[in-house]
């Protein structure tokens, strides 16, 4: 058998990323985050049931720049992967498959969630929710 120098499966080196190649990795990605983030979420819940000082405890936290950062990175999380299952399931049904409509919808996922996160925060900080 003769010898080659080239790698004997594919890898990240061969591959030039794509749109449609960080979506499907920012997809698992936020999936586990969101996972992860739920604690956080459920933290705060049973905080506030738990009275006064349990809750002064998670906001202090929740309220310091790494624990908005968290959650805004979680809420950013939260809408790719919405967008992003939208854009699955109307491929599940078939459709969506030419590659110019496969890279527009990668895009637009991307570019969607970053749109509603910057949104729904500036909507946190305009006093509609805080």
């Amino acid at each position: 058998m003769a010898q080659t120098t080239r790698p004997l499966s594919p890898h990240l080196q061969i591959y030039k990323w794509q749109s449609q190649m960080v979506t499907s990795i920012l997809h698992r990605a936020t999936g586990i985050a969101l996972a992860v983030g739920s604690l956080v979420i459920l933290w705060g819940l049973v905080a506030l049931s738990m009275g006064p000082d349990a809750w002064a405890s998670f906001h202090a936290v929740a309220a310091s720049p790494l624990g908005l950062a968290l959650l805004f990175a979680w809420t950013w999380a939260l809408w790719f992967h919405f967008i992003n299952g939208i854009r699955h399931l109307y491929q599940d049904a078939g459709a969506g498959y030419a590659i110019s409509t496969f890279i527009k919808a990668s895009w637009f996922s991307i570019i969607g969630s970053l749109v509603l996160t910057l949104a729904t925060w500036a909507y946190v900080f305009m006093g509609g929710a805080a």
